[in-house]
C-alpha cells in the first residue's frame, strides 16, 4: 500500500528497486528547503508516482519511472507549496547492486534484527527478520516502521488474529507471526508488494500469513489486531472499514502519519475507537495505538 511505501533513504539506506525496473527513469531534486517541507514531500510524492527518495543536505531527491508520472500534476502540487525543483533523466543503473552495497541492517537492541540475506546473523536477538524489499516499502529504516515494530513488542499478539493493511514488504506481518499470532491476513494494492511478501514469507519460514492483492478490506474477516502503516488520506478514507474489521476489544496500531496529522486522525478515529490511545513519536512522524477494550 502507499504509505510506508515511499522509499526514503540516506547514505546507509538505498533505493530498493529491482534492476529490471525503471529502464527510463527520471530524478527531481529539491534544494534549500525546510525540514517540514521535506516531510510534506515524503508524505505526498508517493501518491504522485515517486517511489524512491533520498534526503540530502537541506533537500530531497525523488525518483520515478519517466513514463508513469504526470509532471503537470507534480508541478501543480509543488507550486502550491511555493517550491521548485530541477529534473534530470538518468541513465540506467543496477539498483539491486546499489541497494546491496548500501543497505545496513536495522537493530532494536536485544529485540529485533532486520537484515538482508548477505548480512551476518546476530546472536542474542529475539526476532530476526530477513527482508529483500525490491519496490516495496518496509525495511525498518523509516521512522514509521520502527515505531510500529517497537509498539508491537509491547502488545499482546499471542494467539491473536491480525490484519496488516498496506503490508509493503510484509515486515510487520512477519513480526506478528514471530510474536505468536495465530493467523495474519496481509493486504496491499501493489502487485509488486504481494510478490515481495510471498518471497519474504518463504525466506522467514512463516506459515500463518496469507497475502491478498486489494485496495480495501472487503475480502478479509475480522481480526483481534489491526496494523496499518499507510498514510493519512488512506487512513481517513477507510476508517469505517477498519472499525468493521476489528473485533470488539481489539487493538489498532496506525502510522504513516506526520505529527501535524494527529488532530485530523483523532477527530475521525475516536468516535469509532474510543479516546483511549497512545502516541509514539520519531523524527516528526507519529504512530497511534487505539485500545477499544
Amino acid at each position: 500500500m502507499k504509505a510506508d511505501q515511499a522509499i526514503k533513504i540516506n547514505q546507509t539506506q538505498p533505493v530498493a528497486i529491482p534492476a529490471f525496473f525503471m529502464i527510463n527513469y527520471t530524478e527531481i531534486k529539491f534544494e534549500g528547503i525546510k525540514p517540514e517541507e521535506i516531510d510534506i514531500l515524503i508524505a505526498t510524492l508517493p501518491d504522485l508516482g515517486w517511489i524512491g527518495m533520498e534526503e540530502i543536505q537541506d533537500g530531497l531527491i525523488a525518483y520515478a519511472d519517466k513514463n508513469s508520472v504526470n509532471m503537470n500534476e507534480l508541478n501543480t502540487f509543488v507550486q502550491e507549496l511555493g517550491l521548485s525543483f530541477s529534473q534530470t533523466n538518468i541513465e540506467e543503473k543496477n539498483w539491486n547492486a546499489l541497494w546491496e552495497s548500501n543497505f545496513e541492517p536495522v537493530i532494536i537492541p536485544g529485540k529485533i534484527h532486520v537484515r538482508a540475506h548477505f548480512h551476518p546473523h546476530l546472536e542474542n536477538i529475539e526476532h530476526e527478520i530477513l527482508i529483500t524489499p525490491k519496490m516495496s516499502f518496509g525495511t525498518g529504516h523509516h521512522a514509521t516502521t520502527r515505531m510500529m515494530m517497537k509498539a508491537m513488542l509491547e502488545m499482546n499478539f499471542n494467539n491473536k488474529t491480525v490484519i496488516d493493511f498496506g503490508t509493503g514488504t510484509g515486515i510487520l506481518a512477519i513480526l506478528a507471526e514471530k510474536l505468536l499470532s495465530s493467523q495474519i491476513e496481509a493486504i496491499d494494492n501493489d502487485s509488486w508488494s504481494v510478490t515481495n511478501v510471498e518471497e519474504n514469507i518463504a525466506t522467514n519460514n512463516c506459515t500463518r500469513i496469507s497475502i491478498q492483492l486489494g485496495t480495501n478490506l472487503d475480502c478479509l474477516g475480522e481480526a483481534d489486531v489491526m496494523l496499518a502503516n499507510i498514510n493519512k488520506s488512506v487512513l481517513l478514507e477507510h476508517v469505517s472499514s477498519i472499525r468493521k474489521h476489528l473485533k470488539p476489544n481489539g487493538c489498532l496500531l496506525i502510522s504513516g502519519l506526520l505529527a501535524v496529522d494527529y488532530d485530523d486522525i483523532i477527530e475521525k478515529y475516536t468516535p469509532l475507537f474510543g479516546t483511549k490511545h497512545e502516541v509514539f513519536h520519531d523524527s516528526g512522524w507519529i504512530a497511534i495505538l487505539f485500545n477499544t477494550n
